[in-house]
């Protein structure tokens, strides 16, 4: 079997018949496009959430610079309750993304809360 990839540098491109289809294409047929695709199925509300979630909290770890074990002891989390959303298997709760945002607006102010 042979596997063929994409060449970054030179894009596909649509024929002017392929432009014309997509262009008439109603957000109907579009649903229905994605509904009949058994390998590539819309998400659920759940599963925007738990990626939201996840999107979010890797956000904040990122723009820590700290790994994941070092963002869960500076900020006193669990490690387990900050894997698991960021890993997109469950979804934060409130109190978590809110302390999440805390941290990223003032992660100076968090650390000498908690220091003191």
């Amino acid at each position: 079997m042979a596997r063929l990839g994409l060449d970054p540098e030179i894009p596909p491109r649509l024929s002017a018949a392929e432009r014309r289809r997509l262009e008439r294409m109603t957000d109907a047929d579009i649903t229905a496009g994605a509904n009949e695709d058994a390998d590539n199925k819309p998400l659920t509300r759940d599963e925007l959430a738990k990626l939201h979630s996840a999107r979010l909290m890797r956000q904040a770890r990122w723009r820590s610079g700290l790994s994941q074990a070092a963002f869960a002891r500076t900020y006193r989390i669990n490690a387990a309750r900050l894997r698991n959303p960021e890993q997109g298997r469950t979804q934060a709760d409130s109190a978590l993304l809110a302390y999440l945002t805390v941290i990223e607006r003032d992660p100076e102010a968090v650390r000498r809360a908690l220091d003191a």
